[in-house]
């Protein structure tokens, strides 16, 4: 009981406008809801990043049986990226349990780690078409078995990633996926990346309430704004253009980077 009547409208709000996006695009969870918790409401990045992904999890987990029932979501793709995913998350909670990351010092480093992630996933946005248009026609001649394996890898980058900043799984998650899968529609990306950030965002997310580095105060007012959001969002994702979307994402993703940054 006290656990619900604990929900800030503010946090409700925030986590409302962040599962809209990542409903329509698949990627502003991490990207946007953990620098807002560190910048506007100046908690600690260590929890913000620990209860960001817990919120990730059950919001990607409503948009994900939206993307199900609309037949968006490539579980074969979704099962080569958690499997390098999972245990690379597993393996860096381990090396991370044994510093302290809810000190200062900690607290410090993670926040340069996810300006440095919002940055180079603002740049993934802006020039995600060029770098298609350069890698894409190399990759089409890439053998079926050897692109199982890069995806695999890329869940092993994208575990380590999330796991240490919340960020990556979304933005850089679907650039690779357009590379790797580029006759897949565009729905199907969207739809597999966030299925697969389920089980990478719920492992990371437990690891952190295992180090102590979860509010569920604050997580109870984000959800409660962030499935209705997500909900919303993935209902409208075929009806809003990715091109309007993208460069505002890219210059709030610039501006919030560089202030966590420097």
């Amino acid at each position: 009981m006290d656990l619900f009547s604990s929900v800030d409208p503010r946090f409700m709000l925030s986590g409302f406008f962040v599962g809209l996006l990542i409903g329509q695009t698949g990627m502003g969870g991490g990207a946007l809801m953990t620098p807002i918790l560190v910048l506007f409401f100046g908690v600690h990045p260590a929890t913000a990043v620990g209860t960001d992904l817990l919120y990730a999890s059950a919001t990607k987990t409503a948009g994900t049986l939206v993307h199900g029932l609309n037949h968006t979501v490539d579980w074969r793709i979704v099962l080569r990226l958690g499997s390098g995913s999972v245990p690379a998350t597993i393996v860096t909670l381990a090396v991370i349990s044994r510093f302290d990351i809810t000190g200062s010092a900690s607290g410090r480093i993670i926040a340069l780690v996810l300006g440095v992630m919002l940055l180079l996933t603002a740049l993934s946005l802006i020039f995600r078409r060029r770098f298609l248009a350069i890698v894409g026609p190399v990759l089409e001649r890439v053998p079926a078995r050897n692109v199982a394996r890069l995806t695999i890898i890329t869940g092993v980058v994208l575990g380590a990633l999330v796991t240490i900043s919340s960020v990556g799984a979304g933005a850089l998650g679907v650039t690779a996926l357009l590379i790797f899968y580029p006759r897949v529609p565009m729905a199907v990306i969207v739809g597999s990346d966030i299925a697969h950030a389920v089980p990478l965002t719920l492992v990371a997310g437990l690891g952190h309430w295992w180090l102590g580095s979860v509010d569920w105060p604050l997580l109870t007012s984000l959800l409660s704004g962030s499935i209705p959001g997500i909900v919303l969002g993935s209902y409208l994702s075929a009806h809003i253009p990715d091109r309007i979307l993208r460069p505002i994402l890219a210059i709030t993703l610039i501006f919030v980077g560089g202030r966590l940054v420097l």
